[in-house]
């Protein structure tokens, strides 16, 4: 049979893709290798984890929020039924896909996808044709050399959640995303954490404010860092597993030694076994599938979306790939704003992102503002009990137009999204300052920012 598409991989670049080309008229199938659609995020990343940091944040409350509310618990910790709830929301996430699938009539292929050329793709020694391929196959956790990954004393975030028990002691390579919300769960459940980071700051990328205040939020919570520092080697025994550690800029090494360690350094484009490169499909010098501005390859017919090729390595910027490239293929106009796209670290508290940082605006010579607002001055946040942290945006000086903005702090992830709007219209950040805000709220953090970027925050 020929489709009108073909999609190889079902993550959240693939799924959104399918259904999108389908709604408007294509005739789509996907090709999976997994059992279970919804690629790493769903069933070994970003859903699972969540599910975790979602329980050990409430075991974290209870154990020394409860109190000053004059509430009595006596919360313990049954780790197989924790990880339990976990499946359950990798299960309900997973059938959702399948019955859109259904809904929308797109055809599911089981088994690994091999592009033998433009328009054909051979799955299990038989050959389908599409008009249109979309290689949307997702990224895999980046190795180190040194350090061989078993996926039960050294892990990467797949063995990280589902470790058979809680580790007493646990050591992070990399200071990201990845890392630091493994390291809370485990951090929550009781692990002394310790992350080692070859740069000399966390959250690489991120504003280097938030990135500083939310390492000093994290040590609170017992967490250690070993900042500037690189790992040259690894060796496993019953005992648990002892670490080679050395400056980064060179120095004296050193050992150390932990239950479990957790390889969090980052993520690659995955391409293994796809015959992209083999079928003429231009990669670049990190793997990536090389891409122009409509998501087409160097090969006529052939598109790649999500972490494939380059970008931020986030769901949400594949789906809205996905559903650019459907529309596309389809004769109307997608497209992607790159300059808004959030990310969310989903700690506690949390830390969110949009736009441009300060370190961004200073390095491209930007003339800008910045308005900063504590949650410490928040009334909502003063009855939540939840005043770590501060709303900081960012505005051209000349224009007021909004560029960027960050948060530490509690529900980051949810609250970043109005500005998120706010760019995407192009609004300014006296508009945001106007725009009348429910109280109490958290989201008046978001206002008194805007406030503050001309001097006049009314509660601080």
């Amino acid at each position: 049979m020929t489709y009108d598409l073909i999609i190889i991989g079902t993550g959240p670049g693939g799924y959104v893709c399918a259904i999108r080309a389908a709604q408007l008229g294509l005739t789509v199938a996907v090709i999976e290798k997994r059992a279970t659609h919804g690629g790493t995020c769903l069933n070994v990343g970003c859903i699972p984890s969540k599910a975790l940091l979602h329980a050990t944040e409430l075991l974290a409350e209870s154990k020394h929020s409860f109190a000053k509310m004059g509430l009595i618990a006596d919360t313990k910790v049954d780790f197989a039924k924790m990880m339990g709830f976990k499946q359950e929301a990798i299960d309900g996430n997973t059938k959702g896909i399948d019955f859109l699938f259904k809904k929308n009539k797109v055809e599911v292929i089981r088994g690994t996808g091999k592009i033998l050329g433009a328009g054909k793709v051979e799955v299990d020694d038989k050959t389908y044709e599409a008009k249109s391929i979309v290689i949307a196959t997702g990224s895999d956790s980046a190795k180190l050399r040194g350090v061989e990954i078993d996926e039960k004393q050294i892990v990467t975030s797949t063995g990280a959640l589902t470790l058979e028990k809680i580790p007493e002691t646990l050591t992070v390579i990399g200071a990201g995303v990845i890392g630091l919300e493994l390291g809370s769960v485990y951090a929550r459940l009781g692990a002394k954490v310790t992350v080692i980071e070859y740069l000399d700051r966390i959250l690489p990328g991120m504003d280097s404010e938030v990135a500083k205040s939310f390492q000093r939020l994290l040590e609170k919570q017992g967490f250690t860092f070993k900042l500037g520092h690189k790992v040259t080697g690894a060796k496993t025994a019953k005992a648990g597993v002892t670490l080679s550690v050395e400056p980064a800029a060179g120095g004296t090494a050193e050992e150390v030694k932990s239950d479990v360690v957790l390889v969090a350094i980052g993520r690659t484009a995955y391409t293994e076994g796809l015959g992209a490169k083999e079928a003429g499909v231009a990669l670049d010098d990190r793997g990536r599938v090389v891409v122009d501005d409509h998501f087409a390859t160097n090969v006529p017919g052939i598109y790649a979306i999500g972490d494939v090729i380059r970008g931020p390595m986030l769901a949400h910027k594949a789906e809205d790939e996905g559903i650019a490239l459907a529309e596309i293929l389809a004769g109307q106009a997608g497209h992607v704003n790159y300059d808004v796209i959030p990310g969310v670290v989903y700690t506690t508290p949390e830390v969110a992102s949009v736009g441009k940082t300060e370190d961004d605006l200073k390095a491209q010579g930007i003339a800008y503002k910045a308005g900063k607002f504590l949650f410490l001055a928040n009334g909502r946040a003063k009855a939540n009990q939840t005043t770590d942290g501060f709303v900081k945006i960012l505005a051209d000086a000349k224009t007021d137009r909004v560029l960027g903005c960050h948060i530490v702090g509690p529900q980051a992830g949810e609250l970043i999204h109005e500005v998120a709007v706010l760019m995407e219209f192009g609004g300014s950040a006296e508009d945001l300052a106007r725009t009348c805000h429910a109280h109490p709220t958290l989201a008046e953090a978001v206002k008194e920012a805007a406030l503050a970027v001309a001097g006049r925050a009314i509660h601080s």
